[in-house]
């Protein structure tokens, strides 16, 4: 005979059914959450992000400031300038005062040279350079700094200078230079005293500063009754918004390696007051 087995009660049941389904519900928060045994989290929604992410390796980084150019003092024009011991052959430097007043008088032999490249022009560019050769403004008024000096030699003289200019301004002078050759090749200086025929041709100069123009100057003329040949050599080398300047030459013709001295060893100099060093007083030659 078979004994029957004895009846659930329902309270047993409901009991069996709740606590089964706070367990189905327990397990379905945590998955939702992501948890596992460890404590790990794989699944974090996006309020649970952090607020910056982290730079995608190979990303350009944002570029710093530009560093503001280095401003020329009038102490670090003056140290820019050259001294003999910058350039080749017998140079004797002379003072400012007197390399200032070759503008007006400049006495080669017993020909005045200001006098010589004194006179009209129908051209406004070859006006411009004639007024402005062995004079401060060739390139324009400075706008900062400025220092100049002079040589001498025989009949030759060398007049240097260091300034600092509104660098749009100085692009545009740069630009009116280059251009000289072409519009300037051979033109006709009309004075008191007769007809100049003047000729400007491009010369090259050592690749130093950020840009430079070379020119050979050439005027013929009358001078004290004597026909008479000026060459004169100009060269710019440009540094940021700075510049250095030579004008040299004379009855003789312009010394090259002179020209190109100065202009090597100007540049550098120039370059290391700008970069906050003393320029050393024994020059370093380089081709």
């Amino acid at each position: 005979m078979t004994t029957p087995r004895p009846a659930v009660r329902p309270a047993r049941l409901l009991a069996a059914a709740v606590a089964a389904g706070a367990l189905f519900a327990t397990a379905a928060c945590s998955a939702e959450e992501g948890g596992t045994g460890s404590g790990s989290r794989t699944g974090a929604g996006p309020a649970e992000r952090p607020a910056a992410a982290a730079t995608t390796p190979g990303s350009p980084s944002p570029s710093p400031s530009p560093s503001p150019s280095p401003r020329l003092t009038e102490e670090g024009a003056r140290q820019a300038l050259i001294t003999d011991a910058d350039i080749e052959d017998a140079w004797t430097q002379v003072d400012p005062g007197t390399a200032r007043s070759w503008r007006n008088r400049l006495l080669l032999g017993d020909v005045d040279a200001a006098q010589f490249l004194t006179g009209r022009s129908d051209v406004s560019d070859c006006q411009r350079l004639a007024d402005a050769l062995f004079a401060e403004t060739l390139l324009g008024p400075p706008s900062g700094a400025s220092a100049l000096t002079g040589f001498e030699e025989g009949d030759s003289r060398l007049l240097y200078q260091v300034a600092a200019y509104e660098k749009s301004g100085l692009d545009a002078s740069m630009r009116w230079l280059r251009s000289l050759p072409q519009s300037c090749d051979s033109f006709t200086l009309t004075g008191d005293d007769g007809e100049r025929t003047v000729e400007v041709v491009e010369t090259s100069l050592p690749g130093v500063g950020d840009a430079r123009q070379g020119l050979t100057v050439t005027a013929r003329g009358t001078g004290v009754g004597e026909p008479a040949t000026l060459t004169l050599t100009v060269a710019v080398v440009q540094v940021g918004a700075n510049a250095i300047t030579l004008t040299q030459g004379g009855l003789d013709g312009a010394e090259e390696s002179t020209t190109r001295s100065a202009v090597q060893q100007g540049t550098q100099r120039l370059q290391e007051v700008l970069a906050g060093r003393t320029p050393s007083p024994d020059p370093s030659f380089f081709d």
